[in-house]
């Protein structure tokens, strides 16, 4: 394998990214979670066959899964197919699972995947501990988006 080549794999630019969740919900705090798949997966995740519009993490029994997430079946696999919404398990330390339910708990809170990357080698989910916007919220976001978009394009026919 080639220098460039494991460079970019083990980077920490994302695969996938959820655009949508930091339009819809306030990020109070990350969190950095490995993620528990099939060789498949992996090869289809690599390939960028992945999608996090509907996904959402979800505390049970000690545990944090990933619920929602879509994973494209591999093109190049075998028998050993895998469910493409199956809910996959999230690894995290006993603590940062606890202090999690725990916020999750207050009124309003969620956890929602931001972004799917890999680090070294390894699937990285980075969740987010979010709060959902109201409708003006979003709309003044959009109107301060055009605002700095309208001064870039004054800015720049100077």
């Amino acid at each position: 394998m080639s220098a460039n080549r494991s460079a970019a794999r083990s980077s920490g630019t994302p695969t996938v990214e959820n655009r949508r969740a930091r339009h819809e919900y306030h990020i109070l705090e990350t969190v950095e979670a490995g993620i528990v798949l099939t060789g498949p997966e992996v090869k289809s995740l690599r390939s960028g066959g992945a999608s996090l519009a509907e996904a959402y993490a979800r505390v049970r029994d000690g545990e944090v899964w990933l619920v929602g997430m879509h994973i494209a079946p591999y093109d190049h696999g075998g028998y050993a197919d895998h469910e493409p919404r199956r809910p996959r398990k999230l690894l995290l330390h006993k603590e940062e699972i606890l202090r999690l339910q725990g916020r999750v708990q207050e009124k309003g809170l969620t956890l929602v995947p931001l972004r799917l990357y890999f680090k070294r080698g390894r699937a990285k989910v980075e969740l987010g501990l979010a709060r959902g916007k109201q409708l003006w919220d979003k709309r003044r976001a959009i109107a301060e988006r055009e605002a700095l978009r309208e001064t870039a394009r004054a800015v720049g026919r100077r």
